[in-house]
């Protein structure tokens, strides 16, 4: 499973008077997060540092930066929250605010965890599927059944229209498209046909659509 990051959240640690502040961004390539990453360093042009890390494309493309920090103290715990969180197409950025006392490697590779961790669980995320998107033309006296069969397999009735038959167009999961194909022939009698040439990648959030 993968997941997508629908919108980003914000969290503050403060470890020994240190604060990390850690932010979370949506992004879909490279040249995106390095701006973003410069926005923030212009909005915080006072931290010591802010440091980062990101993943793109179900984890084809990563990096993370330490940004002044040891080396591995910083980026590499905030990109192992993204990784281990499944999400894709998500950039955090860690800004700290030195506090006067040096933390020492492990105190400080936690500390940028946690705040990374907390960022990423103030965000909203989403599951990101595959599926089928369809018309489906029925009769008045099937739809009733079509409605039952669509909500025993987790298919997304997306928009109805009743003219002098019902067309619905569906969401269709992939894991459950030879199963809605099979009953859909059966309840019908063979009268209706599915198109599955449109196949897309899409989440839910709140009940809206979203395709990537």
């Amino acid at each position: 499973m993968s997941y997508v990051l629908i919108k980003g959240g914000q969290s503050e640690v403060v470890v020994k008077k240190s604060r990390f502040i850690g932010e979370v961004f949506a992004v879909n390539n490279e040249e995106e997060a390095a701006g973003i990453v410069a926005d923030m360093k212009k909005k915080y042009y006072d931290a010591r540092h802010n440091c980062f890390a990101y993943s793109l494309d179900e984890g084809k493309v990563i990096k993370s930066s330490d940004d002044g920090e040891p080396s591995g103290t910083a980026g590499r715990p905030i990109l192992d929250v993204i990784t281990g969180a499944d999400v894709s197409g998500a950039l955090i950025v860690v800004t700290r605010y030195f506090g006067g006392t040096l933390l020492g490697c492990g105190p400080l590779s936690r500390a940028y965890m946690q705040s990374a961790k907390e960022a990423l669980e103030d965000s909203t995320i989403s599951l990101k599927m595959k599926g089928y998107q369809a018309d489906i033309k029925l009769s008045y006296q099937m739809y009733g059944k079509f409605e039952y069969l669509a909500s025993t397999l987790n298919i997304n009735i997306l928009n109805t229209e009743y003219k002098e038959d019902v067309v619905s167009t569906v969401l269709i999961p992939s894991e459950n498209k030879d199963a809605f194909t099979k009953k859909l022939t059966d309840i019908t009698g063979g009268a209706t046909k599915l198109n599955l040439d449109n196949e897309v990648i899409y989440a839910i959030n709140e009940g809206k659509v979203l395709y990537f």
